[in-house]
C-alpha cells in the first residue's frame, strides 16, 4: 500500500511540477541566497549553481535570461522532457515504447 502511494505521488508531482512552474513569475526564484552548499562553504560555485532560476527562465521562452544564469539548462532541460513523458506513460500503466523505453 505504502509503495502504490509514493509511486503515484511521484508520478503526479512529476505531471504537475512542470505546470505549477509555468504559472509562477518567471523571475520568482531570482531574488535570495543561495543554498548550493559548494557556494556556501567554499565560496565557488558549482556547474548547477542558477540551474532553477535558468529553467524557469527557459520554460517561459526568455533564452538569453537562461543563458545568462546557466548555460547547462539548455541540455537539461530537453533531458526533462523524456522523463516527463515517462511519468505519462507509468501512469497508463504502460512503458514508453521504442528507444525511449529502453533508455528510461
Amino acid at each position: 500500500m505504502i509503495r502504490k502511494i509514493v509511486f503515484y505521488t511521484r508520478i503526479w508531482i512529476t505531471i504537475l511540477a512542470p505546470f505549477v512552474l509555468i504559472c509562477l513569475p518567471s523571475n520568482f526564484f531570482d531574488n535570495g541566497e543561495s543554498i548550493c552548499l559548494s557556494k556556501m562553504l567554499a565560496g565557488m560555485e558549482c556547474y548547477a549553481c542558477g540551474m532553477t532560476r535558468a529553467i524557469m527562465h527557459f520554460i517561459h521562452l526568455e533564452f538569453q535570461e537562461a543563458w545568462g544564469f546557466n548555460k547547462l539548462s539548455f541540455i537539461v532541460v530537453p533531458l526533462l522532457f523524456p522523463l516527463w513523458l515517462k511519468a505519462f506513460y507509468e501512469l497508463r500503466g504502460k512503458s514508453l515504447p521504442g528507444m525511449l523505453g529502453r533508455l528510461t
